[in-house]
């Protein structure tokens, strides 16, 4: 055992410190924690879809009742146009691959295409008998869409001729979402609350779907991941990999969510660079309020999130800036990453910095100037040079900060010593262990006892208090005996105590009844421990069957 070793400079510190309860944040978890979010309030009834367009600056349309939103990102946030031609309850929308048209979905079951700037209808696609539930367009593909509802009919529409091209048949209850292939406009999944996810080739006339899994419940939501050889479904607690390219077979089942997920999603880490750029991640939402980040590549959930109300639709924008979750209360958390551009760019956080007062005063000659078009008004103002006649002279670049290439040479600050580590500077051991234990301060008290272990010198102190100082260190022991970050060094000294000086307790009544207290508190530490491996018992069953589900 290697032997403990003095301290060689000064203050002394506690060597043995608590860990921390909290685990330290990972590098994943920093980088979804950047996201900058703000509540999006004042929509009429829940957000049932979100989803961005593939264009910059990457709007993103909510649907809300019977209306769909389209806000700015860029804007803080603020609402761009609002497309209110709705006969029921918006259920879907999604975005044409050249991001100037929207087609929608309602409950009314009639599937709309809009003009993305005048909001003008464009095409009303009628054939759905019951409520259309989700609409999509293909990845590359700007003449089809992809529909399904509650008649369990998914349609493949022609929209420039607003007829539908075929009726896909084959599930047996509510179709209530799908995605298109990023690899094949011709190549769909749909999920469907008979449990079943099918796949779908429109060249393959008659023939019902290519391919089915069994999710197992109620399919509430699909995607397919970007390599378009896996697709990934929710339903009830549970998020599920399949892969395609093996004929349907299961990779993973995710079952970290307490309640029905209710919307999936693929987000990409935009990182330049580290071993987690340009990966891919799951991210999904349910009821139970929570968001959870997960990564397919290593089977493992990397980041949560919590949210004060049941969450219904999530999305991720292309360009990796921002994320919007919709909630059943008609509330959006959108979330706008911070990062620093260079000189060339401007971020809208680099946008709400505080300006000098002379960007403010350029910014202010700049309005005026083009109020009118009236050119300059007054020439720009020109900073003064500084010259040694001035006090200011003196004290110019303190205030600058270091660029990454600068080298600091930092100036050594002064260490100011406590009393007791004076007296260990100069051998005093005895006097700096009593200088401890009458201050309040329990992490110096345990370090200059480490301190005096290292020196073997801790017991020799010991032997030497008197009455007055050997009843303060009974008292320090009796208070701090149970702490478990000091237990270790003070339960060996307790006893060490107790056979040193039993001759000088016996003597005195107030030394026994300090002994009589630090016995009760020992007592009471014994019951604690017992009640907590009891609690653990129970526990630990209930912790083994809940982590087999």
């Amino acid at each position: 055992m290697a032997e403990p070793q003095i301290s060689k400079t000064f203050p002394v510190k506690p060597k043995h410190k608590p860990k921390p309860r909290t685990p330290k944040q990972s590098s994943e978890s920093k980088y979804w924690s950047s996201f900058k979010t703000k509540q999006i309030p004042d929509l009429i009834s829940a957000i049932t879809s979100l989803t961005f367009s593939p264009n910059a600056p990457h709007s993103f349309a909510a649907a809300h009742s019977a209306s769909l939103t389209l806000y700015n990102p860029l804007n803080q946030f603020s609402p761009t146009a609002t497309i209110s031609a709705f006969r029921d309850v918006v259920s879907s929308a999604s975005f044409r691959c050249d991001g100037l048209l929207v087609a929608a979905a309602d409950l009314s079951g009639l599937v709309q295409v809009f003009d993305v700037k005048t909001r003008n209808p464009l095409r009303k696609l009628k054939s759905h008998t019951r409520p259309a539930r989700f609409v999509k367009y293909p990845a590359s593909d700007k003449l089809h869409l992809v529909s399904g509802g509650d008649d369990a009919i998914v349609k493949y529409w022609d929209v420039a001729g607003e007829t539908p091209i075929s009726d896909l048949l084959g599930h047996k209850d509510y179709v209530r979402c799908g995605d298109c292939s990023p690899v094949s406009s011709d190549m769909f999944v749909t999920g469907s609350y008979d449990h079943t996810v099918k796949l779908w080739d429109v060249r393959v006339r008659d023939s019902g779907s290519v391919m089915e899994v069994n999710h197992g419940k109620p399919v509430e939501d699909v995607i397919f991941l970007p390599s378009g050889g896996l697709i990934a479904t929710a339903g009830g607690d549970s998020v599920k990999i399949w892969d395609l390219m093996a004929g349907g077979k299961m990779v993973y089942s995710m079952e970290s969510h307490n309640k029905t997920v209710t919307s999936i999603c693929v987000a990409k880490i935009g990182k330049d660079s580290g071993e987690e750029a340009q990966q891919y991640r799951i991210l999904s939402v349910a009821l139970d309020g929570y968001m959870k980040v997960f990564d397919y590549a290593k089977m493992k959930v990397t980041h949560s999130m919590r949210f004060p109300a049941p969450l219904m639709s999530v999305g991720f924008s292309p360009d990796c800036m921002t994320r919007v979750i919709g909630t059943s209360n008609g509330m959006i958390y959108a979330g706008r990453r911070k990062y620093k551009e260079g000189a060339g760019g401007g971020s809208d956080e680099e946008l709400d910095r505080p300006l000098s007062k002379y960007e403010k005063r350029e910014k202010r000659l700049k309005a005026l100037g083009d109020a009118g078009g009236l050119g300059p008004v007054m020439e720009e103002p020109q900073i003064r040079v500084l010259r040694p006649s001035n006090f200011r002279y003196f004290h110019r670049g303190q205030g600058e900060k270091p660029s990454e290439r600068d080298y600091v040479v930092t100036r050594p600050k002064k260490v100011k010593l406590a009393e007791h580590d004076k007296l260990l500077k100069k051998f005093r051991h005895k006097d700096a262990l009593v200088s401890v234990l009458r201050g309040k301060n329990p992490e110096n008290a345990v370090a200059v006892m480490e301190e005096l272990v290292a020196r073997n010198k801790l017991l020799k102190c010991v032997l030497n208090l008197d009455s007055e100082e050997l009843e303060l260190l009974l008292k320090f022991l009796q208070k701090h005996l149970t702490v478990p970050s000091y237990s270790g060094l003070l339960m060996g000294l307790t006893k060490k105590v107790l056979e040193m000086r039993t001759e000088d307790i016996k003597a005195s009544e107030a030394l026994k009844g300090h002994i009589r207290n630090l016995k009760r508190s020992v007592e009471e530490e014994i019951r604690i421990q017992q009640s907590l491996q009891e609690m653990q018992g129970i526990i630990s069953p209930l912790l083994r069957i809940t982590g087999r589900r």
